[in-house]
């Protein structure tokens, strides 16, 4: 058997703007299905931004999933895509960098890299107010199904799970 793969899900963006929290709350969603399934070789992380600091973090794993809010209007509910590390930093948003040259920083200063993706979410509004609008959370209700298959999926094949543990 392989030696199992060890998984962080990190969410980031502010929670007291609409939709900008999502990936937040997916966190605590994908927490509550980690505990369920007893999977000890993942864990969840969220913050407002994504921080030089984060290199070092991910770094301690061998997949990482970040999970954002996106206003991208070409995306319908979410999209999922493989992070390539990048030195390009050119962002005017509220995150301060982004999950690219967090990997980078990872591989530059630690010399790891870790198996990295990024989860967006669209959302739709983005005032100083709590909650998610009811589109966004239609949104990750189905990202959330989504990125459960998959983590089963990793950990069928990492941790040779019986399938009847991730139902």
């Amino acid at each position: 058997m392989e030696p199992k793969k060890r998984v962080l899900v990190y969410g980031y963006g502010n929670p007291g703007r609409q939709d900008d929290g999502i990936g937040n709350e997916m966190v605590t969603m994908i927490q509550k299905w980690i505990e369920t399934h007893h999977l000890t070789c993942m864990q969840t992380d969220s913050n407002y931004q994504l921080n030089i600091e984060d290199a070092e973090k991910i770094s301690q794993w061998d997949i990482v999933v970040f999970v954002d809010a996106t206003k991208e209007q070409r995306i319908n509910e979410y999209k999922f895509k493989t992070v390539e590390p990048s030195e390009a930093q050119v962002e005017f948003t509220m995150h301060a960098i982004s999950p690219d040259y967090v990997l980078h920083l990872s591989q530059s200063l630690f010399g790891k890299s870790p198996e990295t993706y990024v989860l967006v979410i669209k959302g739709y509004e983005w005032e100083l107010k709590e909650g998610l609008t009811a589109n966004a959370r239609l949104n990750l209700e189905q990202a959330f199904q989504f990125l459960t298959r998959q983590l089963a999926g990793w950990a069928l094949i990492k941790k040779n799970l019986p399938i009847s543990m991730l139902k």
